[in-house]
């Protein structure tokens, strides 16, 4: 079964092109979505996932209307080519179902694999660099002026044992676990 998705940007884009376009190609059922590319959560293409058997081809006018990115879009693809089913784009050279379209999505997937390897080693050049001029990733020991403010006022709840750890803890607006890092921060002894 041919199966189309289209997916519009804004509410003011309209879908006639692409559903048109859909139409032509002999899509049976067609899935419209208004959201943006960029959001994860697309309700349509979860349900049009589920939908998909094998042997379908789902089939989209534009590679950016289905993936957010290029490893998203690598992602969706290999889901769908594991489940065998076929992927065709009405404006690119993607078509999942002949050699030809696997040999150039295999290439897009190459490229997005590279893409991550080379923002990674970009990443580790930068904090070898950083390292090197002497500075240091990761937080600053020690407790935020806030948090030391309420490290003090359990240490002094504590000692006074009037309280119980519960209610100091909610006193305070503090997990059980935060407030005895707190206690063991000032080298307070715990338990006497």
């Amino acid at each position: 079964m041919k199966i189309g998705y289209a997916r519009v940007s804004t509410p003011d884009q309209k879908f006639n092109l692409q559903l048109d376009a859909l139409k032509e190609a002999g899509c049976e059922k067609i899935f419209k979505e208004k959201v943006s590319g960029s959001k994860t959560t697309r309700v349509e293409l979860a349900r049009l996932m589920e939908q998909l058997r094998s042997g379908d081809e789902l089939i989209i006018w534009k590679l950016d209307r289905l993936g957010r990115s290029l490893p998203h879009l690598v992602s969706i693809v290999r889901e769908l080519m594991d489940r065998d089913i076929g992927l065709k784009s009405l404006n690119d050279p993607i078509d999942t179902t002949s050699s030809h379209g696997r040999f150039v999505f295999n290439l897009f997937a190459s490229l997005a694999e590279f893409e991550r390897d080379i923002i990674r080693e970009r990443t580790m050049a930068g904090l070898k660099a950083a390292r090197a001029r002497g500075r240091k990733g990761g937080r600053k020991p020690g407790l935020s002026d806030n948090a030391e403010r309420t490290a003090i006022a359990a240490e002094v709840l504590y000692k006074e044992k009037t309280l119980s750890i519960d209610q100091i803890c909610n006193k305070l607006s503090i997990s059980k676990p935060t407030f005895y890092k707190y206690l063991r921060f000032r080298n307070v002894k715990i338990g006497i």
